[in-house]
């Protein structure tokens, strides 16, 4: 991992306003992306709403290489900490 994604990482808990449900799936399927590359295992049964809408996310990830997905996390963390300083 670089040091920019190390530090965008840490920086989200840090981040005070909500970025939405939209956002922060984009942020998840990034990371997971970034981290363990495409998506795998089963898609989540039709009750486990959350589940499958990460799982969904990611996988529209597929093919995506793990430093495209680390530089759009770090491009992503750095567009919400802008908004926060106005």
């Amino acid at each position: 991992m670089t040091d920019d994604f190390e530090a965008a990482v840490a920086a989200v808990p840090s981040l005070t306003r909500d970025p939405g449900t939209q956002v922060k799936l984009a942020l998840y399927a990034l990371y997971k992306q970034a981290t363990e590359g495409d998506v795998h295992g089963k898609r989540p049964g039709f009750a486990d709403f959350v589940g499958k809408s990460k799982y969904d996310a990611w996988a529209r990830l597929r093919g995506i290489s793990p430093e495209e997905a680390r530089a759009d996390y770090v491009a992503k963390v750095a567009e919400l900490q802008e908004a926060e300083r106005g």
